[in-house]
């Protein structure tokens, strides 16, 4: 993986980049973007192209017979292509496990090596179908365009999830100027230190907790390995989304934001409109709105949210700690429906809620298990032991490196309206864009002196 990231860096994206913008014609750009994608696809899933593509054939063909009778026989088909192709590759093992498991029988669980990004890009294909069939985006008549919606590299295995509707028109026509390939690559440059240097050093710590014993952990190593965890999810995906937006603008795309500032909200439904965006926007458009919304009132509005957050939680894996996760979130959402005089609290408190429902889940969302989940946010609480070898293993993570970066996540992480000011103040002055691109420089290098010793970890969200 560490050698991929280099090749990636200094090769891949590099002659892809250049290439794309020596050739003048849209049409081969995106003759181009295709065969890159696809080979930076197989980089890493060389036998699973085929079903991406395959994936990209049906769903383009699926667009094509909505132009016929019977549309809505061709749209349950579609979901159903997506959908079985999705719980083939994803959900067989967990399925199988979990009858094994209430009926007492011993079926052998086939070992199927899950496609890196199936759920991103089968819920892409799925969107284009559904919008075709609403009649909010043409049917597209060339397949290599709808491939390359489905296969675009810089947000192939990790999102955000795009919807065709939001670049069909810079599929057909873009032009890139040199201004907004230099924003965009700093923009990636600021995602990857994110992941590199944050992420990073956020996951050793937090790996390191949650491969200790219970009796090793006592309150002050369990909070400080979901704390840790916490900031490595975020500066993680975030990273991964800003890289994504970057390059998407480089080759001339404009994705959506999937993050804004989720860690500085007050409420977990506000933390939803934050978190993940695309995702959320995903489920409430083609889910949550069709089912109702919240025009049932507030019952129906709290059954059809659990509904989402269950296959929101789903959606991240095959393992019942994501559903548990996701009802768990949906729970509180729920909640807040009925206590409208939580809004009356302090923001410190809301805040303060907010977090400590968001870092508890993602605790449940981290373990392996739901016991090892309820034991290790047990010790969270009422683990009370301060032995020398606990107190020893605390003093370990807390290297000063550590230490320097948690304060970045702290930092980083939520919308401080102290320093937005003085940053605005500093964008009038002169010499501010020169000096943010030779601090993108140096991140840079100094991401690529991390990646060549070895420091790397693949990106949490590539097993989605």
């Amino acid at each position: 993986m560490v050698f991929s990231s280099l090749v990636f860096l200094c090769i891949f994206f590099p002659v892809v980049f250049c290439l794309h913008s020596a050739i003048p014609s849209t049409k081969a750009r995106n003759v181009l973007l295709v065969l890159a994608s696809l080979l930076f696809y197989a980089f890493g899933e060389p036998v699973y192209v085929l079903l991406m593509v395959i994936s990209a054939f049906l769903n383009y063909l699926c667009g094509l017979l909505m132009g016929t009778a019977g549309r809505k026989a061709v749209l349950i088909a579609a979901a159903g292509i997506n959908i079985g192709i999705l719980c083939v590759f994803k959900y067989t093992g967990l399925f199988i496990t979990t009858i094994n498991s209430v009926l007492h029988l011993n079926i052998n669980v086939p070992q199927i090596t899950l496609p890196v990004g199936i759920s991103f890009f089968t819920f892409q294909a799925l969107s284009y179908v559904i919008d075709v069939y609403r009649g909010q985006v043409e049917i597209q008549r060339n397949f290599g365009k709808v491939l390359l919606y489905i296969s675009f590299f810089p947000q192939l295995i990790a999102g955000p999830i795009v919807k065709y509707k939001d670049i069909a028109l810079e599929i057909d026509s873009r032009s890139v100027k040199l201004q907004e390939a230099a924003l965009g690559l700093r923009r990636f440059i600021w995602g990857l230190a994110k992941k590199v240097l944050i992420a990073n050093t956020m996951a050793l710590a937090a790996d390191q907790v949650f491969q200790q014993g219970m009796a090793s952990l006592n309150i002050i190593s369990a909070w400080l390995g979901a704390i840790a965890y916490t900031m490595q999810i975020y500066f993680d995906f975030s990273g991964y989304s800003d890289m994504a937006i970057g390059l998407g603008r480089m080759f001339g795309f404009h994705f959506r934001e999937n993050f804004e500032h989720p860690y500085g909200s007050l409420t977990i439904k506000e933390f939803w409109r934050r978190w993940h965006i695309s995702l959320s926007s995903w489920f409430k458009e083609y889910v949550y709105i069709p089912l109702g919304g919240n025009r049932r009132g507030k019952v129906r509005t709290g059954i059809n949210k659990m509904i989402v957050f269950f296959l929101t939680g789903l959606w991240h894996g095959a393992n019942w700690t994501f559903v548990v996760w996701g009802l768990f979130h949906g729970a509180f959402s729920f909640l807040e429906e009925f206590l409208p005089s939580l809004k009356k609290l302090s923001r410190g408190l809301l805040h303060a809620y907010t977090m400590l429902v968001v870092t508890v889940g993602f605790v449940i969302f981290r373990a392996d298990t739901l016991g090892y989940g309820l034991l290790y946010i047990g010790k969270m609480f009422t683990g009370f032991e301060f032995s020398a070898a606990s107190m020893s293993f605390v003093c370990q993570e807390l290297t000063p490196f550590f230490i320097v970066m948690l304060a970045a996540t702290v930092i980083g992480c939520a919308p401080l309206c102290f320093l937005n000011r003085k940053i605005f103040a500093l964008s009038k002055k002169e010499g501010y864009e020169a000096g943010l691109y030779l601090a993108a420089f140096v991140l840079l290098l100094w991401c690529m002196l991390r990646l060549s010793g070895g420091s790397y970890n693949p990106f949490i969200y590539f097993r989605f």
